[in-house]
């Protein structure tokens, strides 16, 4: 060091520096930054709903046509106690949702919590519910909008004839962008797809008709008519019942039987009773001819005793 020339010991000073300086810049920007206390992220939603809660549970139904974001928030009124906070958490069809628990503060005499979700898909309708340590819950029934009228008779058709099956969606209701058919139950379903000598499907803007053609016993069952939205498919259930053109026969039958075996029953009585009203008939008539041959016999007796006097 001491035999290198000025200008050379000045340079590496000035490397050293920079070193130092560059190695304490990058422990700085190493070093954790502090988490903020109570900062809460904006929350961008395209729909909101809330539900205002004071002893009594709370139930909204809400119709989706799209995906979205939606916030739910629920402000529980406090009680007598004015507890300064309380816990609550959110659950999905009765299950509680991970990391949804938290604290509540009070604040002007209400405990609010909110909460965003993006409803993708069908999967994600259902109930979402909030709910507080002391029982209260408000419940939302997310779901796609439902058929005003519902079949509760079954369609009744005959076998080798054809039956036609209605669906319609109210003009009040959002029109759906297409309509499928289903066969099956609550669990299971398979699509319909349209066969000229089976299944023909015509569908319009707000009804669509399955016709089915051809009809066997094992085409009874439940269908399903499908108005299908962006978000989901709101589902109307039609029961369909295949019979023999015998059956609606059968009560008739059934009656006629009836009424012929009440006719014999009346005819075997009355033949009976005129039976034994001959009977009786001919018993008086054979008491009288005896009364009468008693008189006869008495009256002979009489006159030949009388004629002995007279001797």
């Amino acid at each position: 060091m001491e035999n290198m020339p000025a200008s050379w010991k000045l340079l590496l000073m000035l490397l050293l520096v920079l070193t130092a300086s560059c190695g304490r810049v990058h422990a700085e920007t190493l070093a954790p930054s502090p988490k903020p206390l109570a900062s809460v992220p904006a929350l961008s939603a395209d729909m909101r709903k809330v539900a205002v809660l004071k002893s009594q549970n709370s139930t909204q139904n809400v119709q989706l046509l799209n995906p979205v974001n939606l916030s739910l928030e629920c402000s529980l009124t406090a009680d007598h106690n004015n507890l300064p906070n309380i816990s609550a958490f959110w659950s999905q069809d009765g299950r509680e949702i991970p990391d949804s628990r938290l604290t509540v503060a009070l604040e002007n005499q209400q405990y609010h919590l909110q909460r965003l979700f993006y409803i993708s898909g069908e999967e994600m309708l259902g109930s979402y519910s909030c709910v507080f340590e002391n029982g209260v819950r408000a419940d939302f029934i997310l779901a796609t909008p439902p058929f005003g009228e519902v079949r509760d008779k079954p369609v009744v058709s005959y076998v080798r004839d054809f039956v036609v099956l209605p669906c319609k969606m109210e003009e009040a209701k959002p029109k759906p962008l297409s309509w499928r058919w289903f066969r099956g139950n609550k669990t299971h379903k398979e699509q319909i797809s349209e066969q000229p000598e089976r299944f023909q499907i015509h569908s319009e803007e707000r009804k669509s008709k399955l016709k089915v053609i051809n009809l066997t016993h094992e085409d009874a069952g439940v269908y399903y008519c499908g108005a299908v939205y962006a978000i989901g498919t709101t589902m109307n259930p039609i029961e369909l019942k295949v019979i023999t053109y015998q059956e609606p026969l059968k009560p008739f039958i059934g009656i006629l039987i009836e009424v012929v075996l009440l006719v014999a029953v009346i005819f075997l009585c009355e033949k009976r009773r005129s039976k034994k009203n001959t009977s009786k008939g001919n018993e008086e008539n054979v008491d009288q001819n005896n009364i009468k041959l008693q008189e006869e016999e008495k009256g002979a007796e009489e006159g030949s005793s009388m004629r002995q006097r007279k001797v």
